[in-house]
């Protein structure tokens, strides 16, 4: 059965619409109504940021885990992030995800079975149909911005599995408010060094040789395939503030 959120509504069936509400902001091509409807879109707006606010203020030290939502359950990545997930939280953190499935399921499901918070934040998308069933607290978020301060807010590191596009999308801005000191002491872990070698080793090679960024740029991020590793870079930084 087709279904979708639309923040915290769900659409099932012929009552799914073909946009979603970040669009309908970001597309300046139409009627001119938008002059009269985006400053009531302000209070939807401040709704969301509310609403995340009110759920995760008692959250506690807590990781975010990023991955692929196309990496399947028989993976060997998806074993990898449901182990990270509970290992961070034997460490004692929660795990915050996207909330979707893949990697982020994974995370969440080694999470919630270890006794931990398992933490999702979703996003109303075209082609996505709400949070994993192991986000024992679950959000749905309708603009990306609002749910990108949540992650940032709350978590005290980034650990970033294999993904697309919206993981690097996550990376690349966690990496830029590190480097504008927009956050401060704020670890970042790649796990698959396979797979993360070609994009470090573009940035090493092309924008570092260029002089578009520095080596210290390219300290912030620990790649690696250990698992222990990762939760052991988010602790020390956690146990360092």
């Amino acid at each position: 059965m087709r279904s979708k959120f639309k923040g915290p509504v769900i659409q099932r069936r012929h009552q799914v619409d073909g946009s979603t509400t970040d669009q309908r902001l970001l597309d300046s091509r139409g009627p001119t109504d938008w002059v009269h409807t985006d400053p009531w879109r302000v209070l939807r707006i401040q709704a969301e940021f509310v609403e995340g606010f009110g759920a995760l203020a008692e959250l506690g030290p807590a990781i975010a885990v990023f991955g692929s939502a196309r990496t399947p359950a028989d993976h060997p990545t998806y074993a990898v992030a449901e182990q990270l997930g509970a290992k961070l939280v034997a460490a004692g953190f929660a795990v915050i995800t996207g909330g979707g499935p893949g990697a982020m399921e994974a995370a969440n499901k080694g999470a919630s079975e270890a006794g931990g918070m398992s933490v999702g934040l979703g996003i109303e998308l075209p082609f996505e149909s709400g949070l994993n069933d192991w986000a024992d607290i679950g959000i749905n978020f309708r603009y990306f911005f609002a749910r990108k301060t949540m992650f940032v807010k709350y978590s005290q590191g980034y650990v970033v599995m294999p993904g697309g596009l919206g993981t690097l999308d996550e990376l690349f801005e966690a990496l830029t408010l590190v480097q504008t000191q927009k956050v401060t002491r704020f670890p970042i872990a790649l796990i698959g060094v396979d797979y993360w070698s070609g994009l470090i080793g573009w940035l090493r090679d092309t924008a570092l040789a260029d002089g578009k960024i520095s080596q210290a740029d390219l300290d912030m991020m620990v790649v690696t395939d250990d698992v222990d590793e990762a939760v052991a870079l988010m602790t020390a930084a956690r146990d360092d503030a």
